[in-house]
């Protein structure tokens, strides 16, 4: 039902070799959390690997039935198996070659992957020297047969000479098709025509298709032409000598090649998973054993294989919580979402790539049982709702708090009160059992149900309220309407009938499409409002790490600029250029500004530990107070809130503030101090196109704001007024600026403008 076959089919179409293929098709779910741990670990590290090394698997030819072959004692290895073995061998010769040079502190299980067998050296020395490109025996292979087809050439030139002396010492060219020798019966013959058979002697082998042209051998070629036969029966016995040699070699190194070819295969299918992952910007996903369930921009698998554009979700549920329940309008993407938990949920199990963004967590599930669609039977008499009961009568009793159960519309097909009363108790049986749940639904009494019971969350798919149009988002603790007669509209039943069935509604008093169109517009809006602030706050992380990096680099300049000056000063002591006096004095002056910077370095900062979750801090490269909101332990970083900026940082660049929310060393002779010595509180942009100015106007900002500058001044000239305008629209729309002002007319009036910053 989740259609896991049809990934595997679209995961064998990225390998490269029949045997990998099949392995593709026959993958199954892991049933241990520690293999599929590993294999996501091994999925991660061959995606990084791919990524750096950008390798790809040459084609290698299905040994299983050349393996299985020499089992029987008396079989001898022919061209064609011979040929398949030196393929694969030049396949995993590469391979192993780009396997040797992994890092094996960076790629552990990666590397792991190749450690189980040695390289057949003999039986790759002894193909490789007998066997040529095109799989043919080389003529050097054995002293007989080199000197047998060194004889064989030596005929056929014979054969060559003679027709050839015959040519011109007759009238022979006037009685041929053409001049040419060709071969008939493994002979070397003329192609005579028919007519002129009986004019000359010889032995006619065969006819043409349209009977023109005899094959004629000429009595001068009789002689040779069985030395020729000889010599071929000679080649065979000395061919079959040295394929029974490489067999020998084949049964001597059998072990070897068993474990390079299933090594091959078993990269074959991890490279075919990278290519998967790489499709649809999947990624390797570990399972947990905390019970934490939070899939991040989740996307079906399936509709990205097949090309079509796939709206992200998120589906999540606090700890404490083991029920999902999704309610909604139809065509609103309720099955999707339940499809797109169970499919990866499946696919992380084996081993494959999952389109989800970093961060996400999913529980261990051992069984996973799953009733979506349409379950009646014509054939055993089973109505929808009969046979829903009897599939899942048959799967409960095997539930546990290790079981994930997919349920789309159960309880549908009998009274609407009844079949609600009997899903409000199926999930309540789940629950008893600890188990997961995901359940799709329109019955409102168990959307209620969802609101009110502990361990249940509730969420509704959205409608874009003013087209009505799904946005196929999910919104959280809140549940919708089933907007059957919009979408019975939008498939076109007639006006009339609609009509008729809104009328019934309100006379039932039941029409609540009011109030169910209302939170849905909030939900939207709200949904839009997080996303604009998500994206708000990704772009102030990058600009923040890209200043972060661009005064780093500034740092490292300056400071090779001071350490280069302190040599010129000595260079210019020692060639007698200054006094002694003037190069203490110099060399003084720039060991006063390098102590400032190394001081500058040595800031207090907390570990891991010391930071807690809504505690006030200083953020130390701002000098500002804010509070920490979260921390992410993987990342090693914690979030804290700075005058409505919210950023990621790292624990060490906190420190404590004091009882008046002020600063405060931490440790002995730390201090404090800000970057202020080389930043001017000035910068002129006159004379600068607007595109340059803004550049340089956001560097200097930045700048001002890591080194705790409160008032800047900013000098664009009044002229046209365009560089003016770009200046202040550019600082207001920066975040920690506090005010954009012009100066006073004694300081430039409107030809400089003043910033205060937060």
């Amino acid at each position: 039902m989740l259609e896991l076959d049809r990934v595997l089919r679209h995961l064998s179409q990225e390998a490269v070799s029949v045997p990998g293929q099949e392995k593709c098709l026959q993958l199954e779910p892991l049933y241990n959390i520690q293999d599929i741990n590993s294999q996501s670990r091994l999925l991660n590290q061959a995606i990084k690997w791919q990524k750096e090394a950008r390798f790809k698997l040459d084609f290698f030819s299905d040994l299983g039935p050349v393996l299985e072959f020499l089992n029987r004692p008396e079989a001898i290895l022919g061209r064609e198996g011979l040929y398949a073995i030196l393929e694969t061998l030049r396949a995993g010769f590469k391979a192993w070659q780009h396997f040797s040079r992994l890092n094996v502190k960076i790629y552990p299980e990666l590397y792991k992957l190749g450690e189980k067998f040695s390289w057949p050296e003999t039986l790759w020395s002894g193909l490789h020297r007998c066997l040529g490109e095109d799989g043919l025996l080389r003529d050097e292979s054995s002293p007989g047969l080199l000197s047998v087809r060194q004889e064989i050439r030596s005929i056929q030139e014979q054969c060559t000479k003679k027709v050839s002396r015959a040519l011109k010492d007759s009238d022979l060219l006037h009685f041929l098709q053409d001049e040419f020798l060709t071969i008939s019966s493994d002979r070397y013959v003329l192609a005579l025509k028919s007519n002129f058979k009986g004019r000359l002697e010889g032995i006619i082998h065969d006819y043409s298709q349209t009977g023109e042209t005899c094959y004629f051998e000429p009595l001068f070629l009789v002689e040779l032409n069985n030395r020729l036969q000889s010599l071929k029966q000679e080649e065979k016995e000395e061919e079959k000598k040295v394929y029974t040699y490489l067999t020998g070699l084949v049964r001597q190194e059998y072990e070897q090649l068993s474990h390079l070819y299933a090594w091959l295969v078993e990269l074959d299918v991890l490279l075919a998973k990278c290519k998967l992952a790489d499709k649809f910007s999947g990624l390797a996903q570990e399972m947990n054993n905390d019970g934490l369930l939070s899939l991040n921009q989740a996307r079906h698998p399936l509709l990205l294989l097949r090309g079509q554009k796939v709206v992200p979700v998120d589906i999540q549920l606090n700890p404490d919580q083991r029920v999902l329940i999704i309610t909604g309008g139809n065509a609103g993407g309720k099955t999707v979402c339940l499809k797109t938990l169970g499919l990866i949920a499946l696919m992380v199990r084996c081993g494959l790539p999952v389109p989800l963004k970093e961060g996400s967590l999913i529980p261990y599930w051992e069984k996973i049982f799953v009733l979506i669609g349409d379950e009646q039977s014509l054939e055993a008499n089973l109505s929808t709702f009969t046979a829903q009961i009897e599939h899942f009568a048959r799967f409960y009793p095997q539930v546990d708090a290790r079981t994930l159960v997919i349920l789309d519309e159960f309880g549908v097909g009998t009274d609407p009160a009844q079949g609600a009363a009997l899903a409000q108790a199926v999930v309540d049986g789940l629950l008893e059992k600890e188990a997961w749940v995901a359940l799709a639904t329109h019955f409102p009494a168990l959307k209620m149900y969802g609101l009110t019971r502990e361990g249940v969350r509730v969420a509704s798919v959205l409608f874009d309220p003013e087209t009505n149009k799904p946005l196929f988002k999910l919104a959280y603790d809140q549940v919708g309407a089933s907007q059957a007669l919009q979408v019975a509209r939008e498939y076109g039943l007639a006006e009339e009938i609609l009509t008729r069935a809104e009328e019934y509604l309100l006379v039932a008093g039941r029409d609540q499409s009011q109030i169910f169109d209302r939170l849905n517009e909030l939900a939207v809006q709200r949904e839009r409002e997080v996303e604009q602030l998500k994206k708000r706050q990704q772009e102030l992380e990058e600009k923040y790490a890209k200043a972060l990096k661009r005064l780093e680099q500034e740092k490292k300049g300056l400071s090779l600029e001071l350490k280069q000056a302190a040599q010129e000063i000595i260079r210019q002591w020692q060639e007698q250029k200054i006094g002694r006096k003037q190069a203490l004095r110099e060399l003084s002056s720039l060991r006063q500004k390098l102590r400032l910077e190394k001081e500058e370095k040595r800031i207090a900062g907390f570990g891991w530990e010391d930071v807690k979750v809504g505690c006030d801090y200083i953020y130390l490269p701002w000098q500002r107070k804010g509070r920490v909101q979260a921390k992410d332990r993987k990342k090693d970083q914690v979030k804290i809130e700075l005058g409505g900026i919210a950023i990621w940082v790292r624990p060490g660049d906190l420190g404590p503030v004091d009882e008046r929310g002020q600063e405060k060393a931490r440790g002995q002779g730390v201090r404090v101090i800000k970057s202020t010595t080389y930043l001017p509180i000035k910068l002129d942009l006159r004379g600068k196109r607007v595109e340059e100015a803004l550049s340089e106007l956001g560097r200097f900002v930045d700048q001002a704001i890591l080194s705790g500058r409160k008032e800047l001044e900013i000098i664009h000239g009044k002229g046209t007024g365009a560089l003016k305008k770009a200046v202040q629209d550019y600082l207001r729309g920066i975040s920690g600026i506090k005010k954009v002002s012009f100066a006073p007319e004694d300081m430039g009036g409107e030809g400089v403008t003043l910033v205060k910053l937060m």
